[in-house]
């Protein structure tokens, strides 16, 4: 594959979030953007998987199809994959690991079939196979039909690389930036967290601000493709939006913890937003909207309950929200990322959820929106 083929490339979305991340890719200009099941597929070349692991926000990884065919069973599979040109795709001096699925195939054993692609691309390339190889081949086996993709992201890629202290429950970067998405926020107006934790909606939403690219800090696993040139992809990390001009904080979070504060304080530092971002130990009842700014976005992801048996202290914590939210914050949004119905109607706020549930740590949450 030369850098001008035509690729077939999918972003995988957090499920629950594939819409949200389906009109980041259609804002962000890519072609031919569809919804397929667990994300979006697009198409594009070399360069625009490149663009897409540097840029979006919201995507857990992005995988590029190399082949798909039938396969009835593994002499098939070995044979036809064997047909594939790995040196169009692949380096011999970089190491590989294949992982497979298999579902309402004839082929049903994923490590057999993991095994047979593996000694596949080993014996017609020679590149070596481990366990602990950072370039993933996914082999996806369904209805018999084979799909031979490769994970050109490496490390998931909510893992920005500025942030290195965590609070307890920590939301990813993906999904922080698809909620934001989802509560409307398109990078103008201040937001506010009121539990912000380590600072990831605040951080997040002061990225987006001054339109700096999320990957532009860490490294992906296409770097060690054929496909890869390194000086065009280094003037495309350096292309990035204009930075904003203001220098005023924008972006507050707020924690009864002074351990979070700190590590939020760390991670804006880190991130380059800390001189529009503003963090402080503040109780939820004593909240008070920024002087200098004008209505804009509270988002944040309190406590949601699910494995405590009394609510009833939590039921209190968001009654307080909600009556603090109305005294002080006349004209703003709030959006709410919550798992318990009841919990969410004691802020008696009036929030509806903004779409289906999200999965996220093993439960379904929605984002609750409303105008205050």
């Amino acid at each position: 594959m030369s850098e001008t083929d035509p690729l077939d490339i999918f972003a995988v979305a957090t499920p629950g979030l594939d819409a949200v991340l389906l009109a980041e890719i259609e804002a962000a200009g890519f072609a031919g953007a569809r919804p397929i099941a667990g994300g979006v597929g697009f198409s594009g070349t070399w360069p625009d998987i490149w663009r897409a692991n540097l840029e979006l926000r919201g995507a857990t990884r992005v995988l590029v199809r190399i082949a798909s065919f039938r396969a009835m069973h593994l002499a098939q599979l070995d044979k036809r994959a064997r047909k594939i040109d790995w040196s169009a795709v692949l380096r011999p001096d970089v190491a590989f690991r294949v992982e497979a699925s298999c579902r309402k195939s004839r082929i049903y054993h994923a490590g057999a079939a993991a095994q047979r692609v593996s000694r596949a691309i080993t014996e017609t390339l020679g590149a070596p196979m481990a366990e602990d190889a950072g370039l993933r081949i996914m082999v996806r086996i369904e209805d018999d039909l084979v799909t031979i993709s490769i994970d050109t992201s490496g490390a998931s890629l909510h893992k920005r690389g500025f942030k290195q202290a965590v609070a307890k429950a920590p939301l990813r970067e993906t999904m922080a930036a698809l909620f934001l998405r989802q509560a409307g926020f398109d990078g103008i107006g201040p937001v506010l967290d009121p539990m912000c934790g380590s600072g990831t909606l605040v951080i997040e939403a002061a990225e987006i601000a001054r339109g700096l690219q999320p990957g532009r800090a860490r490294e992906f696993a296409f770097e060690s493709l054929p496909s890869f040139d390194a000086d065009a992809f280094a003037r495309l990390r350096q292309t990035t939006a204009a930075i904003s001009p203001e220098t005023g904080v924008r972006f507050f979070g707020f924690d009864r913890d002074p351990g979070a504060i700190r590590m939020a304080e760390e991670n804006a530092s880190r991130a380059g937003v800390a001189d529009i971002c503003q963090f402080a130990c503040i109780d939820i009842a004593d909240l008070q909207a920024p002087d200098s700014e004008g209505p804009g976005l509270v988002i944040l992801n309190p406590p949601y309950g699910a494995r405590i048996g009394n609510k009833a202290p939590l039921a209190s914590l968001y009654r307080t929200l909600g009556s603090t939210l109305k005294a002080q914050f006349s004209g703003w949004r709030v959006a709410i990322i919550a798992t318990d119905q009841n919990l969410v109607r004691a802020t008696g706020l009036g929030l509806e959820p903004a779409g289906p549930p999200v999965l996220h740590g093993g439960l379904r949450v929605n984002l609750w929106k409303a105008e205050i």
